[in-house]
């Protein structure tokens, strides 16, 4: 599944928990369509130990049809008590269960991708973190036949504070048919490291997490064009890799900026067209000087 610009209709994805990621999404779900939105990227319940059940993703499916929105992604979580690489076995491989649902559930809703965090707090001891990677290889290699038969990739996300080489590793590990990379523009601004990743692994760009913000916190996920976000350099950066779907915004309603859902949406909305334009632009560019 791909989302690309028509010329009639501009497509943009905007993540669904963008003022919550709990309870019923349907309103979220006709507010985003009603504002012309055509994509979504699934955040609802991307940190917690949740499993979504045949009834639910059911109920999803036709509330995506009948508001005519496609899912370009699907931010799966990492787990809390299910942690797909914690050090101890039962949990991890409850984790990898916990994962594995989010990868059968994209695969029914139409999307290909599945964002995944690597855990920040890796262990202190030696012992623990030498443990810490041979648990998140057993994951991935459990993970990798399941997503290849469900034909969903892996992205893994950049995060703040993170060290990068961890990325690096495993793209030299695994395949591209498998694994690749999540880039979340808001992280990277608060930590550059994130753009270095990108820019060494472009190839490997399966999704986007695009919000801005002050280049100090990336707790809110702003507007586009809010913050400090050198946004010509990401949409350089994307138009030179391998991505080819529709802008996608993981942004924040922040209530001290709006009072209103509507208002944020078409806000989100409009910004996200600019950048979309800006993106297309930059396409149309690089592939007439190639």
């Amino acid at each position: 599944m791909t989302c690309r610009v028509r010329e009639k209709k501009m497509e943009l994805s905007i993540t669904t928990d963008y003022l919550t990621d709990k309870l019923s999404p349907e309103p979220c779900l006709k507010h985003i369509a009603d504002t012309g939105f055509t994509h979504i990227h699934w955040g609802h319940h991307w940190g917690s130990d949740f499993i979504y059940s045949k009834s639910e993703i059911g109920q999803i499916k036709r509330w995506l049809n009948g508001f005519g929105l496609k899912m370009v992604d699907l931010h799966a979580s990492h787990g809390i008590e299910k942690n797909w690489v914690s050090l101890h076995d039962y949990e991890r491989v409850a984790g990898v269960k916990l994962v594995k649902n989010r990868i059968s559930m994209a695969a029914r809703l139409g999307a290909d991708v599945i964002n995944l965090h690597i855990p920040k707090k890796e262990p202190e001891s030696e012992t623990g973190k030498k443990l810490f990677q041979v648990q998140l290889r057993r994951s991935l290699d459990e993970l990798e036949p399941f997503a290849k038969k469900h034909n969903v990739r892996i992205a893994l996300e950049n995060l703040v504070g993170q060290k990068t080489d961890i990325h690096q590793k495993l793209f030299s590990e695994y395949e591209p048919g498998f694994l690749g990379l999540c880039f979340d523009s808001g992280h990277a601004n608060v930590d550059e490291s994130g753009f270095e990743l990108l820019n060494a692994n472009k190839d490997r760009l399966l999704s986007l997490h695009l919000n801005d913000n002050d280049g100090v916190d990336s707790l809110y996920h702003d507007l586009l064009f809010s913050g400090t976000t050198d946004w010509p350099l990401v949409a350089a950066a994307i138009a030179e890799s391998s991505y080819s779907k529709c802008a996608s915004m993981e942004v924040m309603m922040n209530r001290k900026k709006f009072k209103m859902e509507e208002e944020f949406l078409k806000k989100v909305f409009e910004t996200g067209s600019i950048f979309s334009e800006m993106l297309s632009q930059t396409r149309n560019y690089i592939s007439g000087s190639a």
